[in-house]
C-alpha cells in the first residue's frame, strides 16, 4: 500500500535517482555494512520454500534459453541436449526416474542428451507439460531448430551426396 502512494507521489525516474550508493565510507563501515548485508540475505534464504527453489531455478533456465535463442551465434556446447541436462539438473531428477516421468525409454533419453537423437514433437510437448508450462514447448522447439538450422548451414558432405541426386540444376546466374 505505501508502494503504491509512493508511486503516485513519484515518478519512477525520481524514485531511482533518491538511492545513494554511498562510496566515502570508512573500511571497517563498509566491513560492517557487508556483514549486515550478508545477514539479510541469509535471513531471506533460510525462509524460501523447496517449490520456490524449484521455481527459481526453473525460470533461470528458462531465461538462459531465451536469451541464448536471441543471440545469432550458434554454440555447439549448448544443444538441445545440455539444456535438457540443465532442466534435469534444476530438478534434481534421476535420467531413469525423468524418463519413466515422460513415458520414454532411458535409452533414448540418453541419446537425446548425447545428441545422437533429436527429440521428436511428442517429446517437445511432454517436456512442456511436465514443466508446468513453466518452459513452452516452443522454446524447446526453437532451441531444436537452432542446432538445425546450424546443421544445414554447415554439413557440406550432406550438400556433396545430395548433388548427386538433383539432375537439371537450374543455370541461372
Amino acid at each position: 500500500m505505501k508502494n503504491r502512494k509512493l508511486n503516485e507521489k513519484y515518478t519512477d525516474k525520481e524514485l531511482a535517482e533518491s538511492f545513494v550508493f554511498r562510496d566515502d565510507l570508512s573500511a571497517e563501515e563498509k566491513k560492517q555494512s557487508d556483514a549486515d548485508l550478508r545477514e539479510i540475505r541469509n535471513n531471506l534464504r533460510s525462509k524460501v520454500t523447496p517449490k520456490q527453489m524449484l521455481l527459481s531455478r526453473l525460470l533461470q533456465l528458462k531465461y538462459q534459453i531465451e536469451d541464448y535463442l536471441k543471440n545469432p551465434n550458434y554454440d555447439a556446447e549448448r544443444s538441445f541436449g545440455f539444456f535438457l541436462r540443465s532442466y534435469l539438473d534444476a530438478l534434481e531428477i534421476k535420467h531413469k526416474d525423468f524418463a519413466s516421468d515422460i513415458s520414454i525409454n532411458e535409452t533414448e533419453l540418453s541419446q537425446i542428451l548425447n545428441k545422437h537423437r533429436n527429440p521428436s514433437e511428442k517429446i517437445i510437448i511432454r517436456l512442456e507439460i511436465h514443466s508446468n508450462k513453466i518452459i513452452p514447448a516452443i522454446t524447446w522447439f526453437r532451441l531444436l531448430e537452432k542446432q538445425r538450422e546450424y546443421e544445414i548451414m554447415t554439413d557440406n558432405s550432406l550438400r556433396i551426396r545430395e548433388r548427386d541426386r538433383v539432375s537439371n540444376i537450374l543455370k541461372v546466374s
